[in-house]
């Protein structure tokens, strides 16, 4: 059997892109071709997190684990914390966020604001027509990250089940109908190229049986959670005699919404569907259903120095990392290559706002994750005398292999922050 890179199974209503696997790999490649394939996946958590719990208290390599980042304990040596950036010219406000990736200055007051190109579809545009999708942008809510050249904003994917059936349903509209009733009873798309994989798995080696075997596993744990998740939505709720909490009502699920996301976007970078993800999280009143969490998460950000507010919104974040957490363990188990996914995908998780109780934008929390970079650092800068964010933007477009040496309101490229040989 002979299996290029856009070797595909296909089923009724199904197309199922593949894990690179090595025997794709065996044949004269040109030098474009046999390029490292790198990511950028975009994270922003629109409430911030608590700055005394994210960041170390000292600077270089030797540096404590602060209470956040010992939930990363793991991946000390793939990643590197920073302190002190910003976006000049954004004014302190939630919407602040619109500015998150492009860096157009954003006055405090709305009027007369007007947005440029984010840095994914900056990168898309240089990398077009590599992978299906050249961009995806995603939320949790509503809104996203993602920007066009003329200041609009990109449509953003909010629901996990239509982006699944993007990334893995096609065919006539009777056909994808079909497709989704079956997974909508537990059936598996991977029922309807079985055949196929079955002949597949006969002709290829130990190591590219067990990469799909992989692959195959990571398809069916996200169709049960997404499976459970539609059919929660359609359950009636309980009926109860005790009235209601009057403070806060529990509207949304910020842990599990980030777990279905990341299954996602760790299957769209496993399969090469697309090499630039952002991704909005949840920034809402609602109450997460956390144990020992009662109060609404903006509540618990604008906690005003409250200890009993703190306390919470150290469980609720703490929370937040593990799912960062088991994210990185999904790349990092992947491989492609002979590396890992982590080695090949910068990870960058931080928020707009560097303090959410006082909607401050100066000293963003920014971790940078993967993607073949000297980390195991907490680089400091002073907040009031620090370079643009856009420069570690920079760094990153380069990790790409793009030719940038501008991109918003940067300088150059992020100082201390080099990549691995």
């Amino acid at each position: 059997m002979k299996l290029d890179r856009r070797t595909f199974l296909r089923g009724a209503g199904v197309v199922m892109a593949l894990p690179l696997l090595d025997v794709m790999t065996r044949r004269t490649a040109t030098a474009a071709e046999s390029a490292v394939k790198r990511r950028m996946v975009f994270i922003n958590t629109p409430l911030g997190v608590h700055p005394p719990y994210f960041f170390p208290q000292k600077a270089g390599r030797d540096y404590e684990l602060s209470p956040y980042l010992e939930v990363l304990k793991d991946f000390r040596e793939d990643f590197t914390v920073i302190s002190g950036l910003s976006h000049p010219d954004v004014g302190p406000s939630h919407d602040s966020n619109q500015s998150f990736l492009t860096a157009a200055p954003h006055p405090e007051r709305r009027s007369g604001f007007k947005n440029s190109i984010s840095i994914d579809q900056f990168a898309a545009e240089k990398i077009y027509g590599q992978t299906r999708f050249s961009t995806l942008p995603l939320s949790c809510e509503g809104y996203g990250l993602s920007w066009t050249k003329s200041g609009a904003p990109v449509p953003t994917e909010s629901w996990p089940s239509s982006v699944f059936a993007r990334l893995f349903l096609e065919g006539r509209p009777e056909e994808i109908e079909a497709q989704s009733r079956r997974l909508a009873d537990g059936q598996s798309v991977l029922d309807t190229v079985r055949d196929q994989a079955k002949r597949m798995k006969n002709v290829l080696g130990t190591g590219d049986r067990e990469k799909l075997d992989e692959y195959f596993t990571s398809v069916r744990d996200l169709e049960q959670r997404l499976s459970q998740a539609d059919a929660w939505s359609k359950r009636p709720k309980p009926k109860v005699e005790a009235k209601p909490p009057v403070e806060i009502r529990n509207s949304a699920d910020l842990v599990g919404k980030t777990r279905l996301w990341f299954d996602l976007i760790h299957l769209a970078l496993q399969t090469d569907s697309s090499r630039l993800v952002t991704l909005q999280l949840l920034g809402t009143s609602s109450v997460p259903p956390i144990a020992g969490v009662n109060q609404g998460h903006h509540d618990l950000s604008h906690h005003g120095q409250d200890p009993l507010k703190i306390a919470q919104l150290k469980l609720l974040e703490l929370e937040k990392m593990k799912t960062l957490r088991d994210f990185l363990t999904q790349l990092k188990q992947t491989q492609e290559e002979g590396q890992n996914l982590l080695d090949r995908t910068m990870v960058f998780f931080s928020s707009n706002l560097g303090d959410a109780g006082k909607h401050s934008v100066k000293n963003m929390p920014v971790l940078l994750a993967g993607g073949g970079f000297k980390h195991g650092q907490h680089l400091a800068f002073d907040e009031d005398n620090h370079p643009p964010l856009c420069n570690l933007f920079v760094s990153m477009l380069q990790r790409m292999n793009i030719e940038a040496d501008k991109f918003g309101s940067s300088t150059g490229t992020l100082t201390g922050l080099e990549a691995a040989s």
